[in-house]
Formats: structure tokens, C-alpha cells, sequence
């Protein structure tokens, strides 16, 4: 096991990349011990040193994680990772308000969640001038497509803390609140979000939002945009081997790592060279392709030099930490402005769900609804809210298991 893992080797050749948590920060004390359980004897020191670095109560701006990223999956990990503590604090939550319904101990659990978190992170946040130590805390994704209820609730999940950031789906309902929220000086993450007409238009909302916030004399020193693109949700989950296939076009693991590459690295090109005032970040990585029998990490690799925010989740820290040749991986400086192979690219523009994801005026907004790959995640988003929601209706039974 190297001294220094390859997220830190990533984020040395990379002026101004920020590395997030991707998940509830209060699972990270359990997901560090397991991590020490199943290492070997001699590499727990070492994991022990780099566990300090990511996340460093003494010393939070050296620290590895610059911010958090949390979803309704993460929080349900959470629950799952600890029940009987989010069984406690269930009982408290209906102690301190009887009469509550399903559905109101399950929201006043969730923002528990993200305020337990980003307590965590506040000394990062005060640290840096208001400017890391972001978490965000994303609406309710069954409310996506429901302008005036998705309002309500950032204004609340904005209340809790302030280094709460507002996640918002990308739907054509989510970017009218965007704008709405920039213009009031709240944060925003910007998810569900594959292609790059989506990109583009979370770029130009929030503009349009500072702005305003500008002309109001709405005070911004809290303020951040961040731009989300799932990579492997676009690639994998959205179906472009499949959509391939139908134009006679096979696709190899490599071609599709490349394929969402080229559309995160448009997107992060036009960002910088338009002066808007959000930064990407980079989540939903896989490792991979092999190459000659070799393990790559392109997902990460080809994004060397970036000034960008790059969120991983702990199954993927884990699998870089441990990862079986660190040392045949090496981050060149500036990789991020070398665009993939044209015979790769000529072979992808052929394949209509690829084009118009590479597109800016690819899809308007009406069509980002049905977009395969957020159509996906929606549906995966709100299962995992049901869950929870379950598991709060279990609490108010008398019945609490996070199971």
C-alpha cells in the first residue's frame, strides 16, 4: 500500500481540485474502522495517517475532503449504518412533536441527517471563508418535477446550517429554482444531470441568478454553484452500449468511459472559457477500462490539471486506496484539455444518443425529463426516499429498524 493514496497523487498535479465525501460524513468513523478490520496488519498504520488527512478535526484546511455530497441513497446509508442511533434520535424527534404523521418524522429525520453532517464540516467552512465545507442536501426526488414544492423544501434544507447546499435535480422544473435560489444568495448543486444541454443551462440560470442577486444587494459571501455530471449514470445506467447496438456500433468499456469523459470535459471547457461562475464536479466513477491487462482509472486519470470537484463515494476510496498497481498510474498535468481520439469520437457522434448529449442544443428543457439516464436515477433516488420513509413510518409504530 502506497504512503499517499492516488486521490492526493490526483489532487498534487491539480491546482484548485477539490475531492468530496460522497456520502453522509457521519458514517465515516464506522466505514475507517472497517476499512483498518480488513487491511492488513502491516498497512493499518498507514491507513490510520491517510484516514487523518481526509478528514482532520484539528487541522480541517489541510485536510483531504473539501466538501460532502449526499443523496437519498447516502442518507438511507446512514440509517443503515447505524440504527439504533437514528432509532434514538427518531424518538426523540416524536418526543419533542407528537402527533407528527409518516411523512413529517421522515423529513425531520432526513434534515437530522444533513445537520448532523454538516455540523461536521463547519470548521472547514468558517476555516476557508465560507468558501469549502459545503454539504449538500438534496430536495426530495419525488418532488422533481414540482417547481413550488421542490421551493419549499430547499428553502428548509437551506435553514439547517449554513454550509448546506441545496442539491437540485436537473429537470426542466429545477432549473426556474436554481435560478430562483442564486438570486438569494443560497448555494446550489445542480444533480441528475448527463448531458451537456443540461450543464450548459444550470451555467446560464445561475447567472441570470447572480444577477439579480447583484441588482437586490443580496449578500453572496455564502454563495456557491456546483455542477454535477454522472458520469457512469450517463454511460452504463442511461444505455449507450445499447443505443449503440442499434446503429451496428459496439462499444467497449474504454469507448464508453471516454464517451462521458468527452462530454464532461466539453462541459468543463465551455464553463472556464465563458467565465461562468459555477464549477463541475465530476461523480458517479467507475474504474476502469483494462488496457493490455492493466486496470485503469480514466474516470480520474484524464482528469489531471482540472479545477474542478471531484466526489467519491467510500466503495470507490476504498478501491483506489487498495488498488493492485497504484504505481502504473500516473497523472500527467493538464490531461483534462486532451479531448478523446477522434477515430473514438467519429465512431461515437454516430450514435444519436451520444450526439445529442455532446451537443449544447441537444435537448430542450422539456426533454430533460425523459432523458433514459435521469428517467433511472429519478426512479432509483425515489425508492431509496421511500425507504427511508418506511423506515420512519417503522419508528412511528413503535417498530424502528433500519434493516
Amino acid at each position: 500500500m502506497k504512503e499517499r493514496n492516488l486521490l492526493e497523487d490526483l489532487v498534487a498535479v491539480s491546482p484548485g481540485m477539490e475531492i468530496w465525501w460522497d456520502s453522509s460524513p457521519v458514517i465515516f468513523g464506522n466505514w475507517c474502522k472497517k476499512m483498518l478490520v480488513k487491511a492488513a496488519p502491516g498497512d493499518q498504520d498507514n491507513l490510520k495517517a491517510q484516514f487523518k488527512r481526509m478528514y482532520d478535526t484539528d487541522a480541517p484546511m489541510g485536510q483531504l475532503f473539501r466538501g460532502v455530497t449526499t443523496n437519498p441513497p447516502l442518507s438511507l446509508a446512514a440509517f443503515k449504518d447505524d440504527p439504533a442511533r437514528w432509532e434514538k434520535v427518531a424518538q426523540g424527534v416524536l418526543k419533542d412533536n407528537p402527533g407528527l404523521d409518516t411523512e413529517s418524522l421522515f423529513w425531520l429525520l432526513y434534515k437530522e441527517v444533513v445537520r448532523q453532517g454538516s455540523d461536521m464540516f463547519l470548521p472547514l467552512f468558517e476555516a476557508s471563508g465560507y468558501k469549502e465545507g459545503f454539504l449538500s442536501g438534496q430536495v426530495d426526488p419525488r418532488s422533481a418535477f414540482d417547481g413550488e414544492a421542490m421551493l419549499k423544501q430547499a428553502l428548509e434544507i437551506h435553514a439547517v446550517n449554513p454550509n448546506v447546499m441545496v442539491k437540485v435535480p436537473g429537470t426542466a422544473e429545477g432549473y426556474p429554482l436554481i435560478e430562483e435560489l442564486t438570486s438569494r444568495g443560497i448555494a446550489t448543486n445542480n444533480t441528475l444531470t448527463f448531458v451537456l444541454s443540461q450543464l450548459l443551462d444550470c451555467a446560464k440560470s445561475v447567472m441570470r441568478g447572480l444577477e439579480k442577486a447583484k441588482a437586490n444587494g443580496v449578500d453572496l459571501s455564502k454563495w456557491r454553484s456546483v455542477i454535477t455530471h454522472m458520469e457512469a449514470r450517463y454511460g452504463d445506467l442511461g444505455g449507450l452500449r445499447e443505443f449503440g447496438a442499434e446503429k451496428g456500433i459496439e462499444l467497449s468499456e474504454g469507448d464508453v468511459r471516454l464517451a462521458e469523459l468527452a462530454i464532461f470535459k466539453k462541459a468543463y471547457r465551455t464553463v472556464k472559457e465563458r467565465g461562468y461562475q459555477s464549477k463541475m464536479l465530476s461523480c458517479s466513477l467507475r474504474l476502469g477500462p483494462t488496457i493490455d491487462g492493466k486496470q485503469q482509472i480514466w474516470h480520474l486519470e484524464e482528469k489531471a490539471g482540472a479545477s474542478i470537484v471531484v466526489t467519491c463515494p467510500p466503495s470507490l476510496i476504498d478501491e483506489v486506496i487498495n488498488f493492485p498497481h497504484p504505481d502504473d498510474i500516473v497523472f500527467q498535468e493538464n490531461r483534462i484539455d486532451v479531448d478523446p481520439p477522434k477515430e473514438v469520437m467519429d465512431k461515437l457522434l454516430r450514435i444519436p444518443y451520444f450526439e445529442r448529449a455532446y451537443d449544447e442544443d441537444g435537448y430542450t428543457r422539456e426533454e430533460y425529463n425523459t432523458h433514459p439516464a435521469l428517467v433511472k436515477t429519478h426512479a432509483a433516488f425515489s425508492k431509496a426516499t421511500n425507504e427511508m420513509v418506511a423506515f420512519a413510518d417503522s419508528c412511528l409504530k413503535g417498530n424502528c429498524r433500519a434493516e
